[in-house]
């Protein structure tokens, strides 16, 4: 069940002059990753094939995860008349696509899963408050608050599930940690730098990951705030059973964001080399 719809977003408080061009790829991306969360609940689906409540409630999830991916490109649309979502959509998806031939996790228990799904709606919840509270745009401001409080119920919902199948599976604390450290260094894979590439880059330029990885967390990154980053700590540390809020978790939060901001720092001067090789009298334009 949505818990809003379209339809209802304040779409005629667009305004342009408030579009910030440093945002506007970061939302052609993320809509596309978005409104590919069909195939995800396909996968989840075959994974849980025997637990009909949450084959029903991953279907119910995706449905909200594409009604963010149309929400997010709209916007996009509005802010940059010249692209059409379907287009760049049809195309990430020729060249993008998850595994839906498994049978069981890839996570190696359904525990596995179920943390790694938090572990992404963690991401995700943090990142679009981020977003909202760096965009001075109305519409995308609203979006955002809309689509971060879906992705933090959607990480109720899988750690609920996730805490059923624990006491079922037993998995171990460390077993626990490693299945969501890895899911952490999965935000720099194909998914986001393809989609990246598709919304923000003419199919004549041939994909590379480093250099997409570069564009989009370069971009990413520069809307994260410290406070951020602790409330995502809290919900790591939820999900894999240590106390969300705690001496250890600040010290966590503090070297996360210590991490980010280094990165961050790397991605900046990335896009600044890549710049000036590509401006006139570079060494792009000079071969």
């Amino acid at each position: 069940m949505k818990h809003w719809r379209i339809d209802q977003v304040g779409w005629d408080r667009f305004d342009p002059s408030l579009a910030e061009p440093g945002i506007v790829p970061l939302v052609k991306a993320a809509a596309m990753v978005e409104k590919n969360g069909l195939d995800y609940a396909v996968y989840l689906n075959r994974v849980f094939g025997d637990d009909p409540d949450f084959r029903q409630a991953a279907d119910n999830w995706a449905v909200e995860e594409v009604q963010h991916g149309d929400a997010l490109g709209r916007w996009a649309m509005l802010a940059d008349p010249s692209w059409d979502f379907d287009t760049a959509f049809a195309r990430y998806r020729a060249g993008y696509q998850i595994n839906l031939d498994a049978d069981a996790s890839i996570r190696g228990s359904r525990t596995g899963e179920l943390i790694a799904r938090c572990m992404v709606e963690t991401g995700t919840s943090s990142y679009y408050t981020a977003l909202g509270d760096e965009t001075r745009e109305p519409v995308l401001r609203e979006i955002c608050r809309l689509i971060a409080a879906d992705e933090y119920r959607h990480f109720k919902l899988f750690y609920d599930h996730m805490r059923r199948y624990l006491a079922r599976e037993n998995l171990s604390f460390l077993r626990r940690l490693r299945v969501a450290a890895g899911r952490i260094g999965e935000t720099e894979d194909d998914e986001l730098a393809y989609a990246f590439h598709c919304g923000n880059e003419p199919e004549t330029i041939p994909y590379d990951h480093a250099r997409c990885s570069a564009g989009y967390m370069g971009r990413a990154m520069q809307v994260y705030r410290f406070r951020h980053i602790e409330r995502s700590m809290g919900m790591v540390f939820k999900s894999i059973g240590l106390t969300p809020r705690g001496r250890l978790s600040d010290l966590a939060a503090k070297g996360a964001w210590r991490l980010l901001c280094w990165r961050r720092e790397r991605y900046r001067q990335a896009l600044e080399r890549a710049a000036n090789e590509n401006a006139p009298g570079g060494r792009a334009a000079a071969a």
